[in-house]
Protein backbone atom coordinates (compact mmCIF):
# COMPACT_ATOMS: atom_id res chain seq x y z
CA UNK A 1 0.00 0.00 0.00
CA UNK A 2 1.59 3.55 -1.02
CA UNK A 3 2.39 5.93 1.91
CA UNK A 4 -0.07 8.23 0.94
CA UNK A 5 -2.90 5.86 0.88
CA UNK A 6 -2.26 4.68 4.22
CA UNK A 7 -2.19 7.63 5.92
CA UNK A 8 -5.37 8.78 4.46
CA UNK A 9 -6.64 5.16 6.08
CA UNK A 10 -5.26 6.74 9.01
CA UNK A 11 -6.49 10.66 8.88
CA UNK A 12 -9.50 8.86 8.16
CA UNK A 13 -9.66 7.02 11.18
CA UNK A 14 -8.26 10.21 13.82
CA UNK A 15 -11.77 11.35 15.48
CA UNK A 16 -12.54 8.10 16.05
CA UNK A 17 -9.89 7.98 18.41
CA UNK A 18 -10.13 10.66 19.98
CA UNK A 19 -14.07 10.33 20.43
CA UNK A 20 -13.05 6.84 22.19
CA UNK A 21 -10.83 8.11 24.65
CA UNK A 22 -12.66 11.71 25.70
CA UNK A 23 -16.20 9.42 25.90
CA UNK A 24 -14.90 8.16 28.98
CA UNK A 25 -14.68 11.29 30.46
CA UNK A 26 -16.81 13.05 33.23
CA UNK A 27 -17.23 17.23 32.71
CA UNK A 28 -15.45 17.52 36.30
CA UNK A 29 -12.39 14.94 34.40
CA UNK A 30 -12.71 17.33 31.14
CA UNK A 31 -11.91 20.44 32.81
CA UNK A 32 -9.69 19.14 35.40
CA UNK A 33 -5.44 19.93 35.04
CA UNK A 34 -4.13 16.79 36.54
CA UNK A 35 -0.87 17.65 35.49
CA UNK A 36 0.18 21.32 36.22
CA UNK A 37 0.81 23.33 34.02
CA UNK A 38 -0.39 21.18 30.83
CA UNK A 39 -4.24 22.27 29.22
CA UNK A 40 -7.01 19.93 30.19
CA UNK A 41 -8.38 17.88 28.23
CA UNK A 42 -11.32 20.67 27.16
CA UNK A 43 -8.62 22.39 25.84
CA UNK A 44 -7.01 19.68 24.18
CA UNK A 45 -9.76 19.35 21.96
CA UNK A 46 -10.14 22.87 21.36
CA UNK A 47 -6.63 23.13 20.52
CA UNK A 48 -6.68 19.90 17.72
CA UNK A 49 -10.04 21.40 16.44
CA UNK A 50 -7.87 24.70 15.40
CA UNK A 51 -5.25 23.37 13.79
CA UNK A 52 -7.67 20.64 11.92
CA UNK A 53 -9.06 23.57 10.19
CA UNK A 54 -5.22 25.24 10.13
CA UNK A 55 -4.13 22.38 8.28
CA UNK A 56 -7.16 21.68 6.06
CA UNK A 57 -6.04 25.36 4.45
CA UNK A 58 -2.70 24.49 4.25
CA UNK A 59 -3.49 21.09 2.34
CA UNK A 60 -6.16 22.89 0.21
CA UNK A 61 -4.01 25.47 -0.88
CA UNK A 62 -0.91 23.46 -1.73
CA UNK A 63 -3.54 20.99 -4.07
CA UNK A 64 -5.31 24.20 -5.50
CA UNK A 65 -1.98 26.69 -5.55
CA UNK A 66 1.01 26.72 -6.87
CA UNK A 67 3.83 26.36 -4.16
CA UNK A 68 1.61 28.29 -2.06
CA UNK A 69 2.92 30.32 1.25
CA UNK A 70 1.12 29.63 4.42
CA UNK A 71 2.07 30.73 7.65
CA UNK A 72 2.89 29.13 11.24
CA UNK A 73 0.55 29.43 13.85
CA UNK A 74 1.03 29.64 18.39
CA UNK A 75 -0.93 27.35 19.99
CA UNK A 76 -0.71 28.98 23.20
CA UNK A 77 -1.86 32.60 21.40
CA UNK A 78 -4.86 30.35 19.97
CA UNK A 79 -5.83 28.56 23.67
CA UNK A 80 -5.39 32.33 25.44
CA UNK A 81 -7.45 34.26 22.43
CA UNK A 82 -10.03 31.79 21.82
CA UNK A 83 -12.18 30.96 24.66
CA UNK A 84 -11.16 27.55 25.31
CA UNK A 85 -11.87 26.68 28.62
CA UNK A 86 -15.49 27.75 27.44
CA UNK A 87 -15.93 25.52 24.16
CA UNK A 88 -18.54 23.06 23.61
CA UNK A 89 -16.78 19.58 23.68
CA UNK A 90 -19.17 18.13 21.23
CA UNK A 91 -19.06 21.33 18.42
CA UNK A 92 -15.52 20.48 18.86
CA UNK A 93 -15.54 16.96 17.75
CA UNK A 94 -18.08 17.77 14.91
CA UNK A 95 -15.74 20.00 13.90
CA UNK A 96 -12.71 17.72 13.72
CA UNK A 97 -14.83 14.95 12.29
CA UNK A 98 -16.52 17.03 9.28
CA UNK A 99 -13.25 18.19 8.37
CA UNK A 100 -12.03 15.56 8.10
CA UNK A 101 -14.48 13.52 6.77
CA UNK A 102 -14.28 16.86 3.75
CA UNK A 103 -10.28 16.73 3.34
CA UNK A 104 -10.85 12.44 3.33
CA UNK A 105 -12.82 12.64 0.48
CA UNK A 106 -10.53 15.17 -1.66
CA UNK A 107 -7.67 13.01 -0.51
CA UNK A 108 -9.02 10.03 -1.85
CA UNK A 109 -9.48 11.70 -5.58
CA UNK A 110 -5.62 12.81 -5.71
CA UNK A 111 -2.78 10.81 -7.60
CA UNK A 112 0.91 9.99 -5.94
CA UNK A 113 2.14 13.29 -8.16
CA UNK A 114 -0.76 15.52 -6.53
CA UNK A 115 0.95 14.12 -2.81
CA UNK A 116 4.59 15.66 -3.72
CA UNK A 117 3.11 19.24 -4.25
CA UNK A 118 4.93 21.93 -2.47
CA UNK A 119 3.77 24.58 -0.31
CA UNK A 120 6.17 27.27 1.94
CA UNK A 121 5.41 27.41 5.27
CA UNK A 122 6.79 30.76 6.81
CA UNK A 123 8.95 28.91 9.49
CA UNK A 124 9.58 25.63 7.98
CA UNK A 125 10.14 26.43 4.66
CA UNK A 126 9.43 23.99 1.68
CA UNK A 127 6.99 21.03 2.48
CA UNK A 128 4.89 18.85 0.61
CA UNK A 129 1.46 17.49 0.56
CA UNK A 130 2.51 13.99 2.11
CA UNK A 131 4.32 15.75 4.86
CA UNK A 132 1.78 18.11 5.80
CA UNK A 133 -0.70 14.92 5.67
CA UNK A 134 1.87 13.02 7.90
CA UNK A 135 1.65 16.04 10.27
CA UNK A 136 -1.96 16.40 10.92
CA UNK A 137 -2.42 12.52 10.99
CA UNK A 138 0.06 12.67 13.82
CA UNK A 139 -1.40 15.38 15.43
CA UNK A 140 -4.23 13.83 16.78
CA UNK A 141 -2.78 10.24 18.51
CA UNK A 142 -0.02 13.12 19.94
CA UNK A 143 -2.68 14.53 21.86
CA UNK A 144 -4.57 11.38 22.41
CA UNK A 145 -1.84 10.33 24.39
CA UNK A 146 -1.22 13.35 26.28
CA UNK A 147 -5.45 12.81 27.59
CA UNK A 148 -4.21 9.31 28.05
CA UNK A 149 -1.92 10.90 30.71
CA UNK A 150 -4.40 12.98 32.12
CA UNK A 151 -6.70 10.08 32.35
CA UNK A 152 -3.71 7.85 34.23
CA UNK A 153 -2.75 10.88 36.93
CA UNK A 154 -6.41 11.70 37.64
CA UNK A 155 -6.79 7.66 38.52
CA UNK A 156 -4.08 8.34 40.78
CA UNK A 157 -5.07 11.49 42.95
CA UNK A 158 -8.52 10.24 42.27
Amino acid sequence: METSTHLVIQYAAGPTLLHDVVAKLSAEQLDAVPIPGKWSTRQVVCHIADFELVYADRMKRVIAEHQPTFFGGDPGVFAAGLAYESRDLREELDVIESVRKQMTRILRLLNKRDFERIGHHSDDGPISLETLLGNVTNHLPHHVAYIEDKLAALDRDG
